[in-house]
């Protein structure tokens, strides 16, 4: 397992656990479980790295859609990187 903001472009993982404590909270009162799970990252979903400069923000895709996540949040993310 490895954090999901270490991935490199072009890779493929499975999200297997979000390493967020219960009440844990990202900006404006958002539970970071609640948040990431809105924006449609679940346990078991395959993620696609599309962009990762090493600073600021990922871009992943996951099913159709593109998602943009803060660093903090990607290395909470635990993915086993899927071998082509």
């Amino acid at each position: 397992m490895v954090p999901l903001g270490l991935l490199s472009k072009g890779e493929k993982a499975e999200i297997v656990d979000i390493k967020a404590q219960k009440g844990y909270y990202h900006g404006k009162g958002k539970d970071l479980l609640c948040y990431v799970y809105n924006i449609g990252l679940h346990i078991g979903k395959t993620v696609e790295m599309l962009n990762n400069a090493g600073r600021g923000s990922v871009l992943v895709k996951v099913d159709e859609s593109r998602i943009a996540l803060g660093r903090g949040i990607a290395m909470k993310i635990m993915v086993r990187r899927i071998e082509k």
